[in-house]
């Protein structure tokens, strides 16, 4: 038998088990110590598990080794590659008509108080938070990832700002951006956090 075919067969059945247990990619990476990375470029037959991960991988599924590297059906492609001609919506279209929304209501409530001849300028800058939280949650549905450290460091920031804003009547408190400065700095580094495999507890590929 083939690499190539081994890897085929392997993911096939790493798919079914693994939907059959209910598990996601994510779930079953967390079990082995991997991320859903790995998990799903083992599904899409590019890797297999070493030998210390297939143990793993037999060990969660209650069955063996040898089921896990035998044919039983054929290949099934990943679900990414099946819904691969389904409809799919702009993520980016989703994000700018949300965050639109919010920026138009903003201008809605400004107009209104305008009209009643008062100014509420602050709202824009409540809008500007909400902004950025909203398109914050909206890349982590949509497992946007690359940015996201960014991007929560901006929303933090707006924090502070719409805190200093709405604080201007009773006086000028700059001092709270000093907090601000080891506030994001935390928050940058957690998002940097990630779960590293035990490699002395692997066996080494032959």
């Amino acid at each position: 038998m083939e690499l190539n075919e081994l890897k085929l067969i392997c993911a096939s059945n790493i798919i079914s088990l693994r939907t059959s247990a209910g598990l996601t990619q994510a779930e079953l990476g967390a079990k082995l110590n991997y991320s859903d990375k790995s998990v799903s470029k083992w599904e899409r037959g590019e890797a297999i598990p070493d030998a210390f991960v297939l143990k793993q991988m037999a060990e969660i599924f209650g069955v063996t080794v040898d089921h896990l590297l035998s044919s039983h059906d054929a290949w099934e492609a990943p679900e990414a590659e099946v819904q691969k001609d389904a409809p799919q919506y702009s993520q980016d279209h989703i994000i700018a008509v949300s965050v639109l929304g919010i920026w138009t209501m903003a201008l809605t409530i400004f107009v209104m108080f305008w009209l009643a001849d008062h100014i509420w300028w602050q709202i824009f800058f409540i809008a500007l938070s909400l902004s950025l939280l909203t398109w914050l949650i909206l890349d982590a549905v949509f497992k946007r990832t690359k940015h996201l450290p960014f991007m929560i460091a901006a929303f933090v920031v707006s924090i502070f700002v719409l805190f200093y804003v709405l604080m201007l009547p009773i006086g000028k408190i700059w001092q709270i951006f000093l907090i601000a400065v080891p506030a994001v700095v935390i928050v940058y580094l957690s998002c940097r956090i990630k779960i590293r495999p035990d490699k002395g507890a692997k066996t080494v590929k032959k």
